[in-house]
Order: structure tokens, then C-alpha cells, then sequence
């Protein structure tokens, strides 16, 4: 078989992995069988390049789920012990400076909280690239907000990251699969494209607080997922904490907070909340539903 179907081959494998997760995906794992052709790609400037080609084959073995060294799982779990009695900018400061978080890429939805950890990065790397995924379904004020805190902040490499076209057409012709089966639209337009994002980084750091939701208040503040090493450096922040970060530091707030959006997303899935509520209630309202998918906790791998 040829690199190109070798590639193939993997890459499909991952998004049946993806796809496993979801409820009704059987047009789509059909869909899947017959993109054998799509190959994933980053879009990466010319400096980028020579290092993406150079380390594609252990992306690939990421996205084909194989098991982090024990090492680095123990380095993690270390890491993240340690971290729970720091603040999160000195947690950023000293994982930055760690071998399992070598060549890390920021994600981030430029939601309602998102500047608060955009603030720190810009305060000790502002040349990390931050990972923004457009699902084709963003709201506007969020793409401007977006381009407001780059600037605001001087952020230096914001990249914009979308689904493949030639998928989204065949597995949501009409755009109305959010109203059927959000969990396939999700790994369609979202958990697809971070996937393919990712593909050059060995690392990535996320945004998610412990306080938002039941599920995501166990969470560790140092992850290992797919083999790719994972830090929540606002875990064990307060809504209080975020406030105060926002206001002491004359944080320019996403439009829609003052509107009544405390979670923001995708336009379809994001409604407003109710005063006392959980602040991810206005997400998918109509499902039994709290996560995209590109935040779902990882399981234990089994020998």
C-alpha cells in the first residue's frame, strides 16, 4: 500500500474512533468507508513545513490512538499533583518549560471565558499558536471577538481552523444535522478538524474550569490523550477568580455574556441561561448532551 493509502487507512481508522462515541452514526461510518481519498491536512506557513513533514508519521500514530510510554503518563500524573496548589499562570509558565510540553498549541473557542487564558499566554508566549476551530456554524460576534482579543492582546499566530468541505457536504447536506444527531455534527464539524489541527503539536492546552459542569469537575489539570499531553491550567479557578481576572486586567468580555450566553458555541446549540444555573445548561437544550466531543474524558486504555 502506498503512503497516501497508508495514510488513508489510519486517518479513517481515528475518525471511526471519533465516531464510536455518538449515538445514530451509521450514515456516517458509511460515508467514512467510501473517503478513502481525503487525506488530512494542516494548513502551515513555509517556516512550518519542513518540521510537519518531518514528524507526520508519529502524528499518525496519535491519531490511530496508540498508547502514550508509561513515562510520560507518570511525568503527567506527577505534573498534575503538583500543579493543583499553583495559580495558572505559573502552572502555564513551568508546563511550557517541560519536555511533554515541547511544541504545544493553544485551543480555544473565544467563548465567554476564553480571554482569561488567551491574557496569560500573551503574557509569556504571544507567538503560541492558538487553534480556533470555525464550524461554519460560529456566531458572528464570536469571529469579531476573535479578531478584537488578537489585537487587543497581540496575539501573533491565531489560526483558524474548518471542516473538510467534500465531509460536510455528504454527512450534512442540508446543515440541519445539529437538529437530528448533534453528536455527528459535532465530530463532523469540530472534533474532525481539531483532529487534523493537532496533527503537528505534541501538546495542547485547554481553557475548561472544573466549576463549569458535573462532568468536567473531575478532571485532571494535566491529561494524557491519544498520546498527546493536555493542560487545564484554569481547572481549579472559581467563577469568582475568572471575574476578578477579567475586571482587574480591563478584559474586553464576548458581546454575548452581556446578553445572557454564559457558554457560547456554535449559533443552533448555544442558548442563554437562567440565573443560578450551570453555565453550560444553554448548550444543547433539547439532548441529553454537555460536550462537543473534543473534550470528552479519556479513557483508561486496556492491555
Amino acid at each position: 500500500m502506498s503512503l497516501k493509502g497508508r495514510l488513508a487507512a489510519l486517518w479513517l481508522t481515528r475518525m471511526r474512533q471519533i465516531f464510536d462515541i455518538v449515538a445514530n452514526t451509521s450514515n456516517i461510518l458509511l460515508l467514512l468507508k467510501d473517503s478513502s481519498n481525503a487525506i488530512p491536512h494542516c494548513s502551515l506557513d513555509r517556516q512550518n513545513r519542513f518540521w510537519h513533514d518531518r514528524t507526520i508519521a508519529s502524528a499518525v500514530k496519535r491519531m490511530a490512538g496508540q498508547s502514550a510510554p508509561a513515562s510520560i503518563v507518570e511525568n503527567a500524573e506527577a505534573l498534575s499533583q503538583r500543579y493543583e496548589s499553583m495559580q495558572p499562570v505559573d502552572i502555564l509558565s513551568d508546563a511550557l518549560e517541560t519536555t511533554i510540553f515541547s511544541r504545544p498549541a493553544v485551543v480555544s473557542s473565544f467563548g465567554a471565558e476564553s480571554v482569561v487564558l488567551l491574557h496569560m499566554i500573551a503574557g509569556i508566549a504571544p507567538d503560541l499558536p492558538v487553534l480556533f476551530i470555525d464550524t461554519g456554524k460560529i456566531f458572528g460576534e464570536t469571529l469579531r471577538y476573535r479578531d478584537r482579543v488578537q489585537h487587543f492582546l497581540g496575539l501573533e499566530d491565531v489560526r483558524t481552523v474548518g471542516p473538510q468541505k467534500a465531509i460536510v457536504d455528504e454527512a450534512d447536506p442540508i446543515g440541519a444535522l445539529n437538529r437530528t444527531d448533534p453528536d455527528a455534527c459535532c465530530a463532523v464539524r469540530k472534533a474532525a478538524a481539531l483532529n487534523r489541527a493537532l496533527a503537528p503539536f505534541d501538546s495542547w492546552i485547554s481553557g475548561r474550569k472544573r466549576h463549569q459542569s458535573a462532568l468536567r469537575s473531575q478532571m485532571s489539570i494535566v491529561e494524557i490523550v491519544d498520546g498527546r499531553a493536555k493542560l487545564n491550567p484554569l481547572a481549579n479557578w472559581s467563577r469568582e477568580e475568572i471575574k476578578n481576572h477579567l475586571i482587574e486586567n480591563r478584559l474586553p468580555d464576548h458581546p454575548l455574556v452581556r446578553e445572557g450566553y454564559l457558554s457560547i458555541g456554535c449559533m443552533p446549540c448555544s442558548e442563554r441561561v437562567k440565573p443560578g444555573d450551570d453555565p453550560r445548561s444553554g448548550r444543547w437544550t433539547s439532548f441529553e448532551k454537555t460536550e462537543c466531543g473534543i473534550h470528552l474524558p479519556h479513557k483508561p486504555e486496556t492491555k
